[in-house]
């Protein structure tokens, strides 16, 4: 039996998830969370095989959260289940240890075939996810997005900024120093060309990648 941790702070997503993956015989929901934080728990906790995880979620969002499961369970294969197109995410994700993206509107079938592949330790690459590797492979720094040249930290502090989050809060939900972040924010305005947290709210959300 495959044991699965689904991690989305929409409660009728998991809701329907669980239903649907009970009607196979080999899966199992053994735990669920709304948010990052909460999964990260549940990896402490042990007794899962294969977390299927949202990206934006509340308090610790899926990019933050899978940093924190990767460090503490290199080995537990992470499946992300998300509302942003691949080409917003995937190629990301897939860098920081996730063994699959998945879209919302995939066929629910593929999410069945993804969690049994993840389970063998395999992982489950959708052609259009392989078409943005295999592009991704031949850029170049200088044809690159500018959050695409971001470190994976860097990243996280550039969407919590995006979103509005102040310095303060955000050293204290990331257990950094109000020192470290300040510092983060600016690499990341000197990365990215931006002068202020607008500039970078307005980025974001042009490029998708918040909502």
């Amino acid at each position: 039996m495959i044991r699965i941790a689904v991690i989305d702070d929409h409660a009728i997503v998991r809701s329907g998830l669980r239903q649907f993956l009970s009607e196979q015989p080999d899966l199992s929901v053994v735990a669920e969370a709304d948010n990052g934080r909460e999964a990260v728990d549940i990896v402490r906790a042990g007794n899962v095989d294969v977390i299927l995880m949202d990206l934006s979620m509340p308090e610790q969002g899926g990019i933050e959260a899978l940093a924190a499961v990767k460090a503490r369970a290199p080995d537990l294969p992470v499946l992300i289940f998300s509302g942003f197109p691949e080409s917003q995410y995937a190629t990301t994700v897939l860098r920081q240890g996730a063994c699959g993206y998945l879209p919302k509107d995939c066929e629910p079938e593929e999410i069945v075939t993804a969690i049994r592949s993840a389970a063998h330790g395999r992982r489950y690459i959708t052609p259009q996810v392989a078409e943005l590797l295999a592009d991704g492979l031949g850029k170049s720094a200088e044809s690159a997005a500018p959050h695409e040249l971001l470190s994976d930290r860097e990243l996280q502090v550039f969407l919590r900024l995006a979103q509005g989050e102040t310095i303060g809060h955000m050293a204290d939900q990331m257990a950094l120093s109000v020192k470290t972040v300040s510092t983060y924010r600016t690499r990341i305005m000197e990365k990215m060309k931006l002068a202020t947290n607008s500039d970078l709210t307005y980025y974001a959300l042009k490029h998708g990648l918040i909502r």
